[in-house]
């Protein structure tokens, strides 16, 4: 455990703060994580996945947890709006299934890291990103699975 912890305890805290952006509240989280990791390893199961992809699964779900109940918390104790809770709970274009893409975006060329943009971060669908790129729709296609494929050999 002890190993585990010091070898990746950065890489899982700056995960949790990228959620929750603010440094004690990750620490605390990242706490959290360790603990709960801990306590179910016994159910860890190798043929779903590496442990690391495990701890940093627990973390994240950790932090939108604890997102989601403190937004709970000032809901009932203020008579904030709807707007207001949200602003100060979480970002509103917060998507935790964008965590740490922007930072695989940065090791692509121009043109693929622009077409990936459009794509995953604005939410074009493949036809308006072939409008807006002046390209024909196949080779968006194309180039979105390869540039993914290549993307996913370069981060495993």
């Amino acid at each position: 455990m002890a190993f585990f912890y010091k070898n990746y305890k950065q890489a899982l805290h700056h995960t949790i703060w990228r959620i929750v952006r603010q440094d004690e509240l990750a620490q605390d989280i990242l706490q959290e994580t360790m603990l709960k990791f801990w306590l179910t390893f016994p159910n860890y199961d190798t043929s779903k996945g590496r442990l690391f992809t495990w701890a940093l699964t627990i973390a994240r779900n950790l932090a939108i947890d604890r997102l989601r109940a403190m937004r709970r918390i000032v809901q009932r104790t203020h008579s904030l709006s709807e707007e207001e809770v949200a602003q100060l709970a979480a970002p509103t274009a917060f998507r935790p299934e964008h965590v740490g893409v922007r930072d695989w975006l940065a090791l692509l060329a121009p043109d693929d890291r622009q077409l990936l943009e459009l794509l995953y971060m604005q939410g074009y669908t493949q036809a308006e990103a072939a409008d807006e790129l002046k390209l024909p729709l196949g080779t968006v296609k194309s180039r979105g699975r390869r540039i993914i494929r290549a993307l996913a050999r370069h981060i495993n």
